[in-house]
């Protein structure tokens, strides 16, 4: 029987009309609706005509998540009096209760995805409502994208209907063509807010790290809560781990129950937490609680302040899920949950001054996400580079180029972009195209079964306490009563499925799944699509199937032990725990790592073990033999080498090395090193200082002798003894003043004036030759006794430029430093005389210094 009450309680209605009206007349709609509203339920009951007055219609609702997927449905059918799979019914991957009858089928944007690869027009279906597209997963605006086109070209009387929980319907109602927004007016009642951070400062996240000391005081904030307030308490936590610590800190509530609601919880708690409870309640929740699910009775909300986004660095090979701060749009979403009902409080762990800092909106995952799985629906999708799709955000160029390296190694497009076949298949299976490709090329080597079990672990990463042994995670799922391993299952059966439809290494069609699943990205990708049988791991079934697997999978992460560490393909190096069951073995295949704070290396969460057979043919197309002539230790390294990408397999010295190679490295030494590689006879730098005064005095023809300047004309100066040499050794012999003697400007003439303009000497009055220092081309430096510069009127010039006098005294220290010598012969001449004549009364020391004689000798010496 309907659930009328229920229905005409909810406040979407009053939008229903005009709802209505904008699907008539443009076909397209923006329904912005807050959580709780009834737009997730009712709207498409009444699109299919199932309730109401309306005609009867096929609806597909896509839902970014499952368990969104199957509450929906299940909601939807207990509002017209059914089970599910009757007028209702969902699709997840791996998971389909629909019937006959059925009207509105809910589903997850991947499955979306997957039907509209297979039938572009949707054959059969009326209106297509995209929910929470506000959350701007990555599935949901490709299909957005994609039902734009279908609308444009193929099925313009398709009617489709973007949902979102937030008021930021512009972007959405821009890319429909301008399609009208409806509002729907939610019920919520006033929330106050409380203010709660923690008494000391806490560890900002880090990857997936959250300092426990924050999720301790968020613990002390619900039993807050529980004392201050009334009604059930949501708690808002980035992920399972931090839901699983804080229920460990709330054990012993009396007359509480604590429940866990995410994806991975079984179907038996997500039904507990979405009806009403017979005790008080403290439902701990990801964020799919802000707006794809309704918990009630909630009247109190503790908000961490922390949410996860996928990240991907393309650099290192490495995606994951990243914590992060919520923003401001989800504070709002989770504060709301409290005033569904009646009026409530949301409890926010973090300063009132920190609020406005945060992020306005979440990060679209099209801008942070790894891209493969999403460059390779476009490419089947007939747009490679995405150019042509109706995204709210272009992808970035460097995340789509880091695709399609991977999409071209796995051999799903051509060079052009275009899908080959077997890439049009990798769509179907409902997996990321790096599993996708593992599935198909693992299977006829381990056997259907076992690639499927592993793939099926790898598609859903498996909880933390199976270990980082994939092979021991694979044994712990198979004896496992958890919900994760129910799911396993599930999926498992599913994949064999597809996997058994296999020919050779082109896999068939599949049954119906999901979007994308929890890969890693990676800069790049092996090839290694067929050729003969794995070599043998030694070791058993399981821990085969997993290193290949996992090899296939991610072939830039095969890692050899060195030095402590593991160093991947990619350049990676990364770390396995100290009590790790991969600890030890000499290969790895790395399928899920992360990086610590603070660390340097990569930390392995999921791996298995390979041997060396395994990962040259898995990761073949990173495999190379070449000469390598390199500047290392302070020398010239010539060697023969084969590598695996990063890891180097074998090396033999290379006694014929390319003489070009040679030059290269030795070039590369006087960069690192500098030219003081060179022999610099006591000329040669002063030959240098002389010629960078004359280019900053007067430019050119004088040439730049700076040694970014010299680097650039090596050619000019060093050769032809630079290709002559083979070693350090050879650099040394080189004379480095002959050499810069070829960049003086003899063609000009100019070459002649190099004594004239920058003397390496100049003649004082006492008659001696003093050596100039050039080290400060601005200002060169004369350091000459006093008693020599006597009768000199001016101070002495080169190239225009006053010398800057050292006026020394007997001993050789300077009692006066000038560029200005008859101002201090008037001026400055009087004081030195006054305090070095009693010190130093052998030597003259005239009254009138400009007149008097110089000379370089003792007064006695003057009187012979």
């Amino acid at each position: 029987m309907i659930r009328q009450d229920a229905l005409e309680s909810l406040p979407v209605r009053e939008a229903l009309p005009g709802l209505a009206g904008a699907l008539d007349s443009h076909g397209t709609s923006v329904l912005v609706a807050p959580p709780g509203t009834g737009k997730t339920t009712l709207v498409p009951l009444v699109l299919a005509g199932l309730w109401g007055a309306g005609p009867a219609r096929r609806v597909l609702v896509a839902e970014p998540r499952r368990i969104a997927a199957r509450a929906a449905a299940r909601r939807m059918a207990w509002l017209l009096g059914e089970r599910v799979g009757g007028s209702v019914g969902f699709t997840v991957r791996g998971e389909r209760v629909v019937g006959p009858d059925t009207r509105v089928e809910v589903v997850t944007t991947g499955v979306l995805l997957q039907r509209l690869q297979r039938d572009q027009e949707l054959a059969g279906v009326d209106v297509v409502m995209l929910d929470e597209c506000h959350e701007r997963h990555l599935d949901a605006d490709t299909a957005a994208a994609f039902l734009c086109d279908v609308r444009e070209t193929l099925r313009p009387d398709l009617r489709l209907v973007a949902a979102s929980a937030t008021t930021d319907a512009e972007g959405w109602a821009r890319l429909l063509g301008n399609a009208p927004v409806v509002e729907a007016r939610g019920t919520a009642h006033p929330v106050d807010v409380v203010w709660a951070p923690p008494p000391r400062a806490v560890r900002p996240p880090h990857g997936m790290r959250v300092d426990p000391a924050l999720l301790t005081h968020v613990a002390a904030v619900v039993r807050r809560a529980l004392a201050e307030r009334d009604g059930d308490v949501l708690v808002f936590l980035p992920g399972v781990g931090e839901i699983a610590r804080v229920a460990g800190l709330l054990g012993g509530l009396a007359g509480v129950d604590v429940l866990q609601v995410h994806g991975r919880a079984p179907a038996a708690v997500q039904d507990a937490v979405l009806s009403p409870g017979e005790r008080r309640r403290v439902v701990l929740a990801t964020s799919v609680a802000e707006s794809s699910l309704t918990v009630p009775g909630v009247r109190v909300v503790v908000d961490s302040g922390l949410a996860r986004e996928p990240r991907v660095d393309h650099a290192r090979g490495l995606s994951a899920l990243a914590t992060v701060r919520a923003s401001r749009a989800a504070g709002r979403q989770r504060a709301g949950r409290a005033g569904r009902e009646a009026p409530g409080a949301v409890y926010r762990c973090w300063a009132e001054a920190e609020d406005g800092r945060l992020p306005s909106f979440p990060s679209p995952e099209i801008k942070v996400a790894d891209l493969t799985a999403f460059a390779l629906q476009a490419a089947c999708w007939g747009d490679p580079d995405a150019s042509g799709l109706a995204l709210l955000d272009a992808p970035p160029g460097g995340a789509m180029a880091a695709a399609r390296d991977v999409l071209a190694a796995i051999g799903a497009v051509r060079p052009d972009g275009r899908p080959t076949e077997r890439g049009t298949r990798l769509t179907r299976l409902g997996l990321h195209p790096r599993l996708g490709r593992a599935l198909t090329d693992a299977a006829p080597r381990v056997g259907p079964g076992l690639a499927s079990e592993v793939v099926a672990l790898l598609s859903e990463e498996p909880p933390r306490d199976y270990g980082d042994d994939l092979a021991l995670a694979l044994r712990a799922a198979r004896r496992g009563g958890d919900g994760y391993a129910a799911r396993w299952r599930t999926e498992v059966r599913r994949l064999r499925r597809a996997a058994s439809e296999a020919g050779g290494s082109a896999l068939g069609g599949a049954a119906e799944g999901g979007g994308t699943a929890t890969a890693s990205a990676g800069a790049g990708a092996g090839a290694g699509d067929g050729g003969g049988a794995v070599p043998a791991a030694g070791t058993g079934a399981d821990e085969r199937a997993a290193g290949v697997v996992v090899a296939l999978a991610f072939p830039e992460r095969v890692a050899r032990a060195e030095g402590g560490s593991y160093l991947m393909a990619g350049g990676t190096r990364a770390e396995v725990g100290a009590a790790s069951a991969l600890r030890g073995t000499e290969w790895i295949a790395v399928a899920v790592a992360d990086r610590p704070v603070g660390r340097g290396h990569a930390r392995v969460l999921l791996g298995a073990a390979v041997d060396e057979g395994v990962a040259r043919w898995a990761a073949g197309a990173l495999a190379e033999r070449r000469e390598e002539v390199r500047w290392a230790d302070g020398d010239v390294v010539a060697r023969r080498v084969e590598r695996l990408g990063a890891v180097e397999l074998t090396a033999r010295p290379l006694t014929d090395a390319d003489p070009s190679l040679v030059r290269a490295a030795l070039l590369d030494g006087l960069r690192r090193e500098g030219f003081g590689l060179l022999r610099w006879p006591a000329g040669a730098d002063v030959l240098r200082q002389r010629l960078a005064f004359l280019h900053a005095r007067r430019g050119a023809p004088w040439p730049d002798v700076s040694d970014e300047a010299l680097h650039a004309r090596v050619d000019e100066w060093l050769e032809p003894e630079l290709s002559r040499a083979r070693r350090r050794a050879d650099l040394a012999r080189i004379d480095a003043g002959q050499a810069l003697a070829r960049l003086l400007p003899w063609a000009s003439g100019d070459a002649a004036r190099l004594d004239e303009l920058a003397p390496e000497r100049i003649t004082v009055p006492s008659g001696s030759a003093i050596r100039i220092d050039w080290s400060d081309p601005e200002r060169p430096v004369l350091a000459v006794k006093l008693q020599e510069m006597f009768g000199l009127q001016e101070s002495p010039t080169v190239a225009g430029v006053p010398l800057l006098v050292h006026l020394l005294s007997p001993a050789g220290r300077p009692p006066a430093v000038t560029a200005d010598l008859a101002s201090f012969w008037r001026e400055g001449y009087q004081q030195v005389r006054a305090e070095l004549r009693g010190r130093y009364p052998r030597h003259p020391w005239p009254e009138d210094p400009a007149s008097a004689r110089p000379t370089r000798h003792t007064n006695a010496r003057l009187r012979r």
